[in-house]
């Protein structure tokens, strides 16, 4: 039998096999119900995926106890639970649309160019991609990109999951009219690796593996089932033996008979465990272009998918920082820089970046924090960046 996650009393360090993925337990793992008793703070269940409202839970945020009461609830469903939450209004209207305008001008720029984009589950071409779009926004329209990114609810779900020193990546996926349907698949890391490779690493790290990845979308246009939001199968991230089993053709077929697919709103954010088996639905409107903005949030431990220039969003984004600084909107910054620069110390080199106050050498983070608070030049706080990067390098 292959057990599902929270199976083990004892650690288990063997091999996974594709042969012993078993079809009938998989069925019975996401047979289970999700109760609204087990969630307080969510608003909502619908076809298992807990609903939080976003302004309800942003209200509560101020108190510390609540918020890590919130948290612990958050994580617990992404584990345990169904391994999907929708926080309904994530994203205030005025402020996606802005971003929005930004991705649609530099889909527009791609097309006038005549590049293509490439795309990991679909034929380059089928559907339009902005790869690194996080930078691209921050360089064309730092107030928009710090408005953006200046998320309670991506701060409360990524810490949540995460904890502290996160790194966010992020590509824009636009599915036209009559993009087809992914196939069911799990995500970063051992997602993105045949099931041959995948079995050559033991359990244990297919166990670790998804706590060091959140997966989130926030949708920029309203997605009715019609335009094919994302298909998932919750509580499927559960089962040990799944970066074996989604390309299985009984678990394929299995899935596509069993998912649920729940319409989102625009501003609507959608974080799930990168374990959980999930599939781009087929856009089947006339004319929808089903916009969403694709975050990947990493652990500090972990390797992001993607590369950022940190030294470079930070330098363009700082003035519009200060900004929102001295309006008074510290929590705000925060979750901003929380968002945009390097969180965690290492790797480095030690002879170079040696630790002054504690284990470790000052963060990126921490320095324009620093900057922020005692209102430092934008030119200062580059040489600032350059001269932290360059005692990085070995």
């Amino acid at each position: 039998m292959t057990p599902a996650l929270t199976d083990h009393t004892v650690p288990f360090a063997g091999r996974l096999h594709r042969e012993d993925c078993n079809i009938e337990d998989f069925a019975a793992l996401v047979a289970h119900e999700t109760d609204p008793v087990d969630y307080p703070y969510a608003h909502s269940v619908a076809d298992g995926v807990l609903l939080y409202r976003s302004d309800a839970l942003v209200d509560k945020l101020s108190n510390p106890k609540i918020r890590a009461e919130i948290q612990d609830e958050i994580a617990r469903a992404l584990l345990t639970g169904p391994g999907i939450t929708v926080f309904q209004g994530a994203f205030d209207a005025e402020v996606l649309d802005r971003a929005s305008a930004v991705f649609r001008e530099l889909i527009a720029r791609q097309h006038e160019s005549g590049a293509t984009s490439g795309d990991h589950f679909a034929k380059p071409g089928a559907n339009d991609r902005i790869w690194g779009a996080q930078l691209k926004l921050a360089l064309e329209d730092p107030k928009a990109y710090v408005d953006y990114y200046a998320n309670s609810i991506v701060a409360l779900a990524s810490e949540a999951w995460l904890g502290p020193m996160y790194q966010v990546t992020s590509d824009v996926n636009v599915v036209n009219p009559g993009g087809a349907a992914q196939n069911p698949h799990r995500d970063y890391h051992l997602g993105f690796m045949s099931s041959d490779v995948a079995a050559k690493f033991r359990a244990h790290v297919h166990r670790l593996t998804p706590a060091l990845t959140l997966q989130g979308a926030v949708a920029h246009v309203d997605m009715p089932v019609e335009t094919g939001p994302t298909k998932y199968l919750p509580y499927s991230q559960q089962f040990e033996s799944g970066y074996l089993a989604f390309e299985r053709p009984e678990f394929k077929e299995f899935f596509e008979a069993n998912y649920v697919q729940l319409p989102l709103e625009k501003g609507d954010a959608v974080f799930f465990n990168p374990a959980l088996f999930h599939a781009a639905g087929h856009n089947k409107s006339a004319d929808v272009l089903r916009m969403a903005n694709l975050l990947q949030v990493s652990s500090a431990f972990g390797r992001a998918l993607g590369t950022i220039d940190r030294d470079a969003l930070v330098n363009a984004i700082y003035p519009a920082l200060l900004a929102l600084s001295e309006a008074g909107s510290d929590e705000s910054v925060r979750c901003a820089v929380a968002a945009s620069a390097e969180g965690y110390a290492f790797p480095t080199n030690l002879d170079r970046d040696q630790p002054i106050d504690g284990l470790a050498p000052q963060t990126q983070a921490e320095l324009v924090m620093e900057a922020v608070r005692e209102r430092i030049s934008p030119d200062l706080l580059a040489e600032l960046l350059k001269a932290q990067s360059e005692r990085r390098m070995a």
